[in-house]
């Protein structure tokens, strides 16, 4: 059974940090691109970010990059989401999927963790 559990959401100010964590179980996870996406309320979910297999290759979501950072530690099954220099419209719930095949369409997704950027 795949699992996929996300971690370390909260309530932070504007211009202040986060990190997620997504921990990863019962798939090949040095194999397999990780993904993040996002849905605020009210909107459509959003891609956010992915990662290669060997943490090597990385892509963002043009709103996003230069702020946050996707890596991954294979050894531990993890996937981390960097987030800095936060912004109200970064406020939603993040997840994290695998085995996507694009338009959001993911075979595995996490439950979720929220994330709410204050003034």
């Amino acid at each position: 059974q795949v699992q996929l559990v996300e971690s370390g959401g909260g309530l932070v100010q504007a211009g202040g940090s986060l990190k997620l964590s997504c921990a990863a179980s019962g798939l090949t996870f040095s194999n397999t691109p990780m993904n993040w996406f996002r849905q605020a309320p009210g909107q459509e979910r959003e891609f956010v970010a992915t990662i290669s297999w060997s943490g090597g290759v990385t892509y963002y979501t043009d709103s996003v990059k230069g702020r946050f950072t996707i890596s991954r530690d294979n050894a531990k099954n993890t996937v981390y989401l960097q987030m800095n220099s936060l912004k109200r419209e970064d406020t939603a719930v993040y997840y994290c999927a695998t085995e996507c095949r694009g338009g959001g369409r993911c075979d595995y997704w996490g439950q979720g963790t929220q994330v709410t950027v204050s003034s």
